[in-house]
């Protein structure tokens, strides 16, 4: 899962079973589309907690940082559809963070991504970095996966939008570590062992962090609206 560009948008929620089936549409054949077509949208992936339960992982992969604040990405959040309008009361738990990329090993998009959000303790944070970078860099060379990544949000300055209004606002993560392969059971040991909380609380972190695992349920690329267009043309 080789990031794209050198910032994300990265969001964790949930969605009960009476909305899911809408939520995916909507979520497949209008908004992806929509962020798609913003200048600096690389590509949009959404994935579904492994467990059955009603957790979902998305994110967009961006060119810069700059991307964030641009005026289409603004107006975007500012002015959502009538159907964006009725899907976001049904994002329970958002939790979205606007990141730049620290470090990105590895190539492909697996099937199954683990995400962990934590935090550096105290003055750890140098140390902490460089840890995690070199063990994902070591992670991202190991049987079964295809990508290991580091993010740290850094929320720019920006007033409320409309869609976190209808949200009632988000909360952020702070640091976030992906691991992907293309089999479940890699990212389930890898939690179990180099990834625990307890070598990841021994290397600086803080002991309140958040693990899980998601399995692909969609992606769109920004090349892939060309042949969207042609296909409904």
């Amino acid at each position: 899962m080789a990031l794209l560009g050198k910032a994300a948008v990265a969001m964790w929620w949930d969605i009960l079973p009476a909305q899911r089936e809408e939520f995916q549409e909507w979520h497949s054949r209008e908004h992806f589309p929509e962020r798609m077509g913003l200048e600096g949208f690389l590509r949009g992936s959404r994935w579904s907690n492994i467990d059955g339960g009603t957790g979902f992982f998305v994110m967009y992969e961006l060119a810069s940082y700059e991307t964030l604040t641009s005026a289409g990405y603004l107006r975007s959040l500012n002015n959502p559809t009538p159907w964006s309008a009725k899907m976001m009361p049904h994002h329970l738990n958002m939790v979205r963070s606007q990141c730049k990329l620290l470090s990105s090993f590895g190539g492909g998009l697996g099937k199954a991504v683990l995400t962990i959000r934590l935090s550096p303790a105290d003055g750890q944070a140098g140390p902490l970095r460089a840890w995690l970078e070199n063990l994902l860099a070591r992670q991202a060379e190991s049987k079964g996966i295809v990508g290991a990544h580091l993010l740290q949000t850094r929320t720019p300055e920006a007033a409320m939008t409309q869609e976190q209004k209808i949200r009632g606002g988000d909360a952020v993560a702070d640091w976030i570590v992906l691991l992907s392969s293309y089999e479940t059971e890699v990212l389930q040991h890898a939690l179990a062992d180099e990834l625990s909380p307890q070598r990841l609380e021994a290397a600086g972190a803080l002991a309140a962090m958040t693990q899980d695992i998601y399995a692909l349920s969609f992606s769109l690329g920004k090349h892939d609206l060309t042949s969207l267009s042609h296909r409904s043309g």
